[in-house]
Formats: C-alpha cells, sequence, structure tokens
C-alpha cells in the first residue's frame, strides 16, 4: 500500500509521460486507436509513440497510418495539435512473423528509445509472439514497464475470478511442442477436450498467454489490464463512438435492422460492457503506477462493470427497442422486434421462422428481380456471431477488484478526473442509447437528417405486416373452415353486425344534423 506521505510527492501521470517514449502493437485496433488519442490528448509532453504497423489489403502503412488519423476522433487534437502526427513513429513489422517483422535500423531504434510499451496485439500462434515479444522488449535499454493487453474473460470458466494470474491445465510449452506434429483435423478433434469448460480457444489462448508472459518475462516490468466486454466511448474522444461490427456493436445493427428477431439469454444475467474510454484510461494509469511503486509482483488490473454497477441483458432489451423505434436505421429489412429467451428450442424454433424462410423468400425475390442473393449468407453470419456470444449472454462472473482500487486511490483529484476509472457513474440507459446513436452514425455512416424517410420505410414496413397477417387469416380462414355450415352461418352473422352497425351509424349522423 501507499501511504499518504509518499502519494503527495508522486508525478502526475501527464508528468510522468512527459518526453517517454511509448511502443505500442495493436495500434490500428479499436483500443489502439483511443490508446493513442488519449495519449496524445492528455499527455502533451510525451515523447514520441512508436506503432507496429503491417501493410494490409494493397496497403502500405503510409496509406494505412493516412486511413487511422484521418479517423474523427483525432479531430479533436486536430485543432489543437495540428502536427500532433509529428510524434507518431510507424514500425513496419507484424507480430507473425519472425521477430515481429521488425527492420534491424527499427530495431535498434526502439532498444535506445522506448520507455513504456503497450502490448494490444493479438493473434492464434500466441505462443511465438509472445515470446518474440519478450525477447525483444528485454533489449530494450530503457524499458520502464511492460503493459499487457488481456480479457476478464480469460478465465471464465471460474464463476468468481480474482486479480491473479491462474495455472492453465496444460503446460503451455508442453501443448506447444504436441502441435508442432499435429495437423489441423488432429488439433480440432482435441480442442473440445483441451479447452474443458470454457466457450472457446480465444478465451483458453488469453489464459495460457497471460501465463507463458510471466514466465517468460520475470524479470521485466510486467502488468496486465484485463477488460470485459470492450464497447462503444462513454465519454471520450467522442460519445457512442464505435468503428467495428464486434461484439453487441453488431447485435445493435441486427436488431435495428429488423434481421434479428430471436437471441437466447437470461434475462437476469449481467451484460459486463466496459466503454472503451475507461480500459484505456486503466492502461495508462497502469503503466504510471507501476512505475511509480514498483510493485514486487505482476499485478492484474480487472476493468469490468458487473460487480460495480451492473446491468441486465433483460434491462437492455427495451431500451435498445424503444430507440428503434424512435431513431430508425435507414432501409431496414423488418421493423426491430427481438425475443429473448432462454429455452433452447424456443430459440431454434423462432430461428427457422423468423430468421430463415423469411431470409430464403427474400433471396427468392433478388433471384426473380436478377439481383444476387444475400440474406441467407447474412443470416449465416448473425448465428455464427449469436454462437460466440450465447455463453456471456446466459452467464455472469464477479471479479475482484483489490489492484484496480489501489490504482484508483493512489490518482491524484486532477488525475481522476482526467483518467476516470470508476463505471459507478454510468447511466446505462444513456449510455446503451449513445451507443446505438454511435452505430448508426460512425460505422453504418447515416445521417439524422434521413429519419423522416427511416421512419416512413418503417410505417411501410407495417403496413405490409398487416396486409400480410390478414391475407394468412383470410387464407386459413376459406382453406381450413370456411367450408363447413357453421362457418358459413357464422360468416353470415358477421356480415349482419356489420352491416346493422354502418345502418345505426349513418342513423345517429341524421339524427345528429
Amino acid at each position: 500500500m501507499i501511504n499518504m506521505n509518499e502519494q503527495e510527492v508522486l508525478p502526475t501521470i501527464a508528468e510522468y509521460y512527459a518526453r517517454k517514449n511509448v511502443f505500442i502493437t495493436g495500434a490500428t485496433g479499436f483500443i489502439g486507436k483511443v490508446l493513442i488519442e488519449k495519449l496524445i490528448r492528455s499527455c502533451p509532453d510525451i515523447g514520441n509513440i512508436y506503432i507496429l504497423i503491417r501493410p494490409k489489403r494493397n496497403q502500405d502503412i503510409y496509406q494505412r497510418c493516412k486511413e487511422l488519423f484521418d479517423c474523427p476522433i483525432y479531430d479533436k487534437i486536430r485543432e489543437k495539435q495540428p502536427n500532433f502526427q509529428d510524434k507518431i513513429c510507424l514500425i513496419h513489422g507484424d507480430v507473425c512473423e519472425p521477430g515481429l517483422g521488425i527492420k534491424q535500423t527499427d530495431l535498434e531504434i526502439l532498444e535506445e528509445k522506448v520507455n513504456i510499451v503497450f502490448h494490444g496485439a493479438a493473434t492464434i500462434r500466441f505462443d511465438e509472439h509472445l515470446r518474440k515479444m519478450v525477447n525483444i522488449c528485454r533489449k530494450f535499454k530503457n524499458l520502464e514497464v511492460f503493459v499487457h493487453i488481456s480479457t476478464a474473460y480469460a478465465n471464465c470458466d471460474r464463476p468468481f475470478i480474482e486479480e491473479i494470474v491462474y495455472n492453465p491445465p496444460v503446460e503451455p510449452q508442453k501443448l506447444i511442442d504436441a502441435i508442432e506434429w499435429m495437423d489441423d483435423e488432429m488439433i480440432e478433434a482435441i480442442t473440445p477436450k483441451l479447452i474443458g469448460n470454457k466457450p472457446n480457444t480465444y478465451t483458453y489462448t488469453k489464459q495460457l498467454a497471460e501465463y507463458l508472459l510471466v514466465k517468460e518475462g520475470a524479470d521485466l516490468p510486467l502488468a496486465i489490464v484485463r477488460p470485459s466486454i470492450v464497447g462503444a466511448a462513454w465519454k471520450e474522444p467522442l460519445p457512442g463512438w464505435i468503428d467495428n461490427y464486434n461484439g453487441p456493436s453488431g447485435l445493435y445493427i441486427a436488431s435495428g435492422k429488423g434481421i434479428l428477431r430471436s437471441m437466447k439469454v437470461d434475462h437476469s444475467a449481467v451484460a459486463d460492457i466496459i466503454p472503451v474510454d475507461i480500459p484505456v484510461n486503466a492502461m495508462i494509469a497502469v503503466a504510471w503506477h507501476t512505475v511509480v511503486t514498483k510493485p514486487s509482483n505482476v499485478l492484474i488490473y480487472h476493468s469490468t462493470t458487473g460487480n460495480v454497477n451492473p446491468f441486465t441483458w433483460g434491462e437492455m432489451e427495451p431500451v435498445i427497442m424503444n430507440f428503434w423505434k424512435k431513431v430508425p436505421l435507414d432501409s431496414c429489412f423488418r421493423r426491430p422486434k427481438v425475443a429473448l429467451t432462454q429455452n433452447g428450442l424456443v430459440h431454434d424454433y423462432w430461428v427457422f421462422v423468423s430468421h430463415m424462410i423469411p431470409a430464403y423468400i427474400a433471396d427468392l425475390g433478388f433471384c426473380l428481380l436478377g439481383k444476387r442473393p444475400r440474406m441467407v449468407k447474412i443470416y449465416n453470419k448473425l448465428h455464427k456471431a449469436i454462437s460466440i456470444l450465447t455463453y456471456f449472454t446466459m452467464h455472469s462472473w464477479e471479479w475482484s477488484y483489490s489492484n484496480t482500487e489501489l490504482l484508483k486511490n493512489s490518482l491524484s483529484p486532477e488525475d481522476k478526473k482526467l483518467f476516470y476509472l470508476d463505471a459507478r457513474g454510468l447511466h446505462w440507459p444513456t449510455y446503451i442509447e449513445s451507443c446505438l446513436l454511435g452505430t448508426k452514425k460512425f460505422i453504418l455512416k447515416q445521417n439524422l437528417s434521413d429519419l423522416p424517410a427511416a421512419r416512413a420505410h418503417i410505417r411501410k414496413l407495417r403496413n405490409i405486416r398487416y396486409c400480410f397477417n390478414t391475407f394468412v387469416i383470410i387464407a386459413a380462414w376459406r382453406l381450413l373452415i370456411a367450408r363447413s355450415e357453421i362457418a358459413r352461418n357464422m360468416w353470415f352473422f358477421i356480415i349482419g353486425l356489420v352491416l346493422k352497425f354502418v345502418r345505426f351509424f349513418r342513423l345517429t349522423s341524421s339524427v345528429s344534423r
């Protein structure tokens, strides 16, 4: 623990980062973009920021960098620091390549200059790139801290997760050696046995990665940050900012488009979504805290909302549906409506009736119009995404926060405001609406000026639905019932009632005149 006398003399976070050089992997990812923006805006005297970046899709690293910084989240710092990109130094590399694909000249620069490392890049071959990363960082002459970004679900087979690195069920090196001589078919066959109660290989390899990192980098000043499901920004850099379909944002859009009609969800399960600005603030503060306090062991920091400000999937559903009714997306497939159920059979029924049948009908229509069918393909992708998230929508977890509380209490009053870590002040309905608006604005690039047309389209879909339901009722009546004597008598009775009502209405109208 830090006593008050020690805390009073600690530098602020911005003071610590002054003239410090930072190396970031995963800089082009969702968290990486926000991390760069926050470092430059809130630590204006920071030194150089070296980012590992690889060519992609016929773009070299300079084209990718231009695309990265054309993002609207950098508009705020562009106004105050027009030359902020001068602090960005590109390092050509790839975590999947030998030596991370870094040229010797760039490696020498990193070895001489870098003080802080944020490692956020992820790859399936966790063993190779982590070892390479540790070996490279070990050569950094002025390294002060290495912050690794993991996930709060690395140990999701436990209902209560502490801020410690748990021993994996299999020694990572033995698993690595075994996989080396196995083909893909053999690996696929043993995977269910290996991962045990974990839902997928992602969470399994994240646990192995933590263990391997601590073991391999025992001589490095390490710290690990574990965020839960990272969602759109709460306050910074822009409220509701999001740039990908991963996690809840894809479900928001699918529900708003009227494509998603059923999900397997435990209404009482906590939706442990953490706004991206909170784990980014935690990463920056954790690096500072590790350097100024010099802990004797590797500290783990949880960045989650479930224990401090819980919000369930059942509470989220009406917020989403009500918002899409007021602010619909453009060109919806159907009116937004989602049924949440814990029953697998009920969910499968609705998937068949409300997903696949309409998808095949729509694709038939596309074919008749000479267009390429696409709805079945879209639904197959959606079902794959849902299957990944189902484990997390059907369970809840508890996390310990000792180290995170220690970190928060170590911050000065100024830094507590600037690098806020506490999600207790998050008002969920307002935040969820901000997320939904963010998906519309930042992912789908839709303007609010087009809302009248979007609402008119929703009304059109409603009228089509009413007409369809009426047709189905009449057809069912005609085919199944109308041939019987009782049905004919009932039909004439109903018509008679309608005619009497019309005569009564006309009579009362004439009397009133």
